[in-house]
């Protein structure tokens, strides 16, 4: 099992066929025990070895809200694209989770893969909250970033 932070493959090639629309399609994020294997080859969202079910954490997740896209051109060849998202919480929850993939529902590739995030160790909440915040929404900090 291994977890290794990455946009995924997939998502790169479906982003240029015109598969993902980040302001209009639902895009979820699933959390994921020490156990999961997932990485830049993930294609989509699979519940082996999701968390459970606690509080308000259900199977596929939270849908992420508030999608904000960005553009920073430093130059004619250099500019980099991001997008932010509204921080996910998830309340009188018992999680113990190592990473999270966050995927589109809209997609026609079913529950096509966008990200992956490793928390670096597994973080955990005991009938309480757990929060998932997203840096801040630039070029150098965003969670999701194309250059």
């Amino acid at each position: 099992m291994a977890i290794n932070q990455a946009v995924c493959a997939s998502f790169k090639q479906q982003l240029l066929q015109g598969d993902h629309d980040i302001d209009n399609d639902t895009i979820n994020l699933a959390l994921y025990t020490s156990s999961a294997t997932l990485n830049g080859n993930t294609t989509a969202y699979s519940a082996t070895n999701e968390v459970g079910n606690s509080g308000t954490y259900t199977a596929g997740g939270a849908t992420l809200t508030g999608a904000t896209v960005g553009l920073t051109a430093t130059s004619v060849t250099a500019s980099t694209a991001f997008v932010d998202f509204a921080n996910a919480s998830f309340t009188s929850a018992t999680i113990s989770a190592q990473a999270a993939l966050i995927y589109n529902r809209s997609s026609s590739a079913t529950n096509a893969a966008i990200a992956v995030l490793d928390f670096g160790s597994v973080k955990t909440s005991t009938n309480g909250t757990f929060t998932i915040a997203f840096p801040t929404n630039d070029k150098d900090s965003a969670i999701l970033r194309l250059s």
